[in-house]
């Protein structure tokens, strides 16, 4: 496989399922419904942080990810700046008119 068979294949996926059916990584139902976004952005987060290049790479990543939420939970990670915010002591706000914009 390519990189870029990897990187088309990756871009045709539209949920947590479908990344970890693809990398077959075995999951939770449960742990998937509650923690979808923050297993994303954590998978994410992981690439970003690695020289991921292929698929053993990627599939690594993303089972790090989910072991992270099957070990503990959003408000324990904080993943999303609001929980990172909100773990300082700063009151966390966010204007209607900022919802949906990048940060």
């Amino acid at each position: 496989m390519t990189a870029s068979t990897l990187q088309q294949d990756l871009s045709e996926m539209t949920s947590a399922e479908d990344f970890l059916d693809y990398f077959e990584i075995a999951f939770d139902p449960k742990v998937v419904d509650v923690n979808r976004l923050h297993i994303l952005q954590r998978f994410r987060d992981y690439l970003r942080q690695t020289d991921a290049v292929d698929r053993a790479d990627y599939a690594g990543c993303l089972e790090r990810a989910y072991q992270d939420f099957v070990r503990s939970d959003a408000l324990t990670e904080k993943v999303f700046k609001v929980f990172q915010r909100q773990a300082q002591g700063r009151e966390v706000r966010i204007a209607v008119a900022d919802i949906g914009r990048a940060t």
